[in-house]
């Protein structure tokens, strides 16, 4: 049986010219959205804003994440076409800061690191100055595909670490942990593009796990963290461990600050690009 969502937890639907204008758009260019894709409970609020993280390289995942509604097919191949009509929907919603993600493509030998940067490069032809954050799955580890991304100079690498080590079997089979803090690392050490990782509350961790991974993300030297509520996409998923409160998400606020990250948005309904903006002029400043 599904659990019932906190009050705190709920959204309510509005919609409004803005919204309807960014889902015509993204509708009119046939792109994909996280937003929609992973049903985030901040659509609305985002969209209301002009503001969208948009999904590449197809709506269907190679790896079957448990706690995620992408669904897992054999995906297309790509569409080249793709980052002209992102650089082009960027332009018709007036953005001065995007996001980009994709889902995991195993299937391609840089799991689609070339065409992260192709739509860097082609979002750039549009507009010099906007600021890009990518949000990118692991690559399987392969440098070569880390230095595609970092020639193309993205202000913000995120890569979510999602959850803590012990639960990576039965929430990411496919992904590794330590795999996923080399990357991080690696950014890092090759560059001084902002990076950022994530992950989820509610699966199953101990507090002194999520006291690790906010160590270990910080000694890879992650620069913004973001933790939020897992909720549960349906019966087929991993069922949620907990409700945390309102004041154990404040308690997890005061835990980055002790760690050492002076720049983080953690509550209940927080997902990796929620006010990511904010986020990064802050980090720069």
């Amino acid at each position: 049986m599904m659990q019932r969502l906190p009050e705190y937890l709920k959204r309510p639907i509005i919609d409004t010219e803005k919204t309807k204008k960014v889902r015509h758009i993204l509708k009119n260019k046939c792109l994909n959205t996280v937003c929609e894709g992973a049903r985030c409970p901040n659509k609305n609020e985002c969209y209301s804003k002009n503001t969208a993280t948009f999904l590449i390289m197809g709506n269907v995942c190679t790896r079957n994440c448990r706690y995620c509604n992408i669904r897992t097919e054999k995906p297309a191949p790509l569409n080249n076409d793709e980052p002209l009509h992102i650089a082009e929907a960027v332009k018709d919603l007036g953005l001065n800061y995007v996001v980009i993600t994709s889902v995991t493509r195993d299937d391609l030998p840089d799991g689609g690191a070339e065409h992260f940067a192709n739509c860097i490069y082609k979002i750039r032809e549009f507009n010099q100055d906007i600021k890009i954050e990518i949000l990118t799955p692991d690559f399987r580890g392969n440098n070569g595909a880390l230095d595609t991304i970092i020639k193309t100079r993205p202000d913000v690498f995120n890569h979510n670490i999602e959850t803590v080590e012990s639960l990576f079997k039965t929430a990411r089979p496919q992904g590794n942990y330590r795999k996923s803090l080399g990357i991080l690392e690696y950014i890092k050490d090759h560059s001084d593009i902002v990076t950022k990782s994530g992950l989820m509350v509610g699966l199953g961790e101990k507090p002194n796990e999520i006291e690790k991974t906010l160590r270990d993300l910080k000694n890879a030297k992650v620069d913004i963290i973001t933790i939020g509520q897992y909720i549960r996409p349906s019966k087929e998923h991993l069922p949620v461990s907990k409700y945390y409160t309102l004041d154990e998400f404040e308690e997890l606020k005061k835990l980055a600050k002790q760690i050492g990250f002076m720049n983080y948005q953690i509550g209940p309904l927080v997902r990796s690009s929620y006010k990511a903006v904010i986020s990064w002029e802050k980090t720069i400043c």
